[in-house]
């Protein structure tokens, strides 16, 4: 549903080159493969049609530590009423993890396996 809303929101305010930046690898299969059988078809479908208006749409997977900024705001603002929140103005905090994504800056990450 986040990704269906995201790609809504970009395309309603005009944005004509995005970059879907999720962790879920799930979700990219399901958008690749899924089948009118598949529970969650629906939304599947809605994102499938948003991708196919006249715009450009890249999508990429991403560790949770490579999108420090979405990790922040997720972990942030309990209070907040559900639904979308256009951030006009970002914190001093959340310029920080702008900063931090868009230089590439990872940390380390421990995978045992």
């Amino acid at each position: 549903m986040g990704i269906a809303q995201g790609l809504r929101c970009a395309s309603e305010v005009g944005i004509r080159k995005a970059v879907l930046q999720t962790e879920s690898k799930t979700a990219i299969q399901l958008l690749e493969s899924a089948t009118s059988t598949h529970p969650h078809f629906m939304v599947v479908s809605e994102i499938r049609h948003i991708l196919q208006r006249d715009w450009q749409v890249r999508i990429e997977h991403v560790f949770r530590d490579g999108n420090a900024m979405a990790n922040f705001l997720a972990s942030t603002d309990h209070s907040a009423p559900p639904g979308i929140h256009i951030i006009n103005q970002p914190s001093i905090m959340l310029r920080y993890w702008l900063i931090f994504d868009r230089t590439g800056i990872e940390t380390p990450r421990f995978v045992i396996g």
